[in-house]
């Protein structure tokens, strides 16, 4: 007898991954245009096609916070992937024809990192768009888009509220990434308490910089940078080297290199940097509307923030 097929109707993929994201099954709910008895029941044909349970329930109630068990993390990776091959297609289908160039600022570290399969799965689906995007600092990144050189720009800054929700600035801006960060150098690096901190970091006006020096102060360390680049791969290979230590997003440590615990070494705490994308205000083109859309929906869900009630 063939093993029967798994329950993976687009539908019940696309409520579950809206589940995984808020943490609850009423947002869920609201966010997909059901009740919430019927988001219940779609996860409940979910879960008995598959023979396994994707959500643990914790402080009780229908609407209670939901976690995912080991199989629905499993199961996350591949729904979100499947979801966007569908939406991929759909936009090639059904706006074949769509053309014109989109402007993106992004800042180096986020765009090397992130943004080169999100970027790649979009020219597919619309080869008549052309994509120019520019690298720059956090800074001059916001400057470039005050001035109207920029349909989208994708920037750091301090996290305000839940991932998802409208930033503080022009309309539809909107935190799409939050990065933790850490302390990185060669293992043989050795600190010595009685001289400056080696820096590595970016030239000013970078955020990391900006944060590594505020945090130093504040915690009365001494420190003196002792190199500096504003490439991310000039950064990862004085690291490398051994050249002194550099804040870095944990992701983005190279190999060679340590994150340091800073109870350990007498290191400032440091909090995380969310990634925030805006749109020009007023009508932007439909590719630039369209290239917002997919870079939120391929990032949605990449750090997953405290749901509550």
């Amino acid at each position: 007898m063939p093993a029967p097929r798994p329950p993976f109707d687009l539908d019940l993929l696309r409520t579950f991954v809206e589940i995984a994201d808020s943490g609850s099954f009423t947002r869920a709910a609201e966010r997909v245009g059901r009740s919430q008895p019927t988001v219940s029941l779609q996860m409940k044909k979910l879960e008995q096609g598959l023979g396994r349970r994707v959500f643990e329930r914790e402080n009780g109630g229908a609407g209670g916070q939901r976690l995912l068990t080991t199989e629905g993390e499993i199961l996350l990776n591949y729904a979100r992937q499947v979801l966007h091959l569908c939406d991929e297609a759909r936009a090639r289908i059904m706006e074949p024809e769509v053309e014109g160039l989109v402007r993106l600022g992004t800042p180096e570290d986020f765009a090397t990192s992130h943004l080169p399969d999100i970027l790649a799965r979009f020219a597919r689906a619309h080869p008549r768009v052309a994509l120019a995007i520019n690298c720059d600092f956090t800074v001059n990144l916001l400057s470039g888009f005050s001035r109207g050189e920029y349909d989208l720009v994708l920037f750091k800054r301090e996290p305000q509220g839940r991932l998802g929700s409208p930033a503080a600035g022009p309309e539809d801006g909107v935190g799409v990434w939050r990065e933790g960060l850490v302390w990185a150098a060669n293992a043989r690096l050795v600190l010595d308490d009685a001289k400056p901190l080696p820096l590595v970091l970016a030239p000013a006006p970078d955020v990391y910089r900006r944060r590594a020096i505020a945090a130093l102060d504040a915690a009365e360390r001494k420190w003196q940078v002792v190199f500096t680049s504003p490439s991310l791969a000039g950064l990862q290979a004085a690291v490398r080297a051994g050249l002194g230590l550099s804040v870095l997003p944990r992701e983005m440590v190279p190999d060679g290199a340590v994150v340091l615990a800073p109870r350990e070494h007498r290191l400032p705490e440091l909090p995380d940097t969310e990634i925030v994308l805006y749109k020009m205000p007023g009508k932007i083109s439909r590719p630039a509307t369209l290239l917002a859309e997919h870079i939120v929906h391929s990032l949605e869900g990449g750090v997953k923030a405290v749901a509550d009630d």
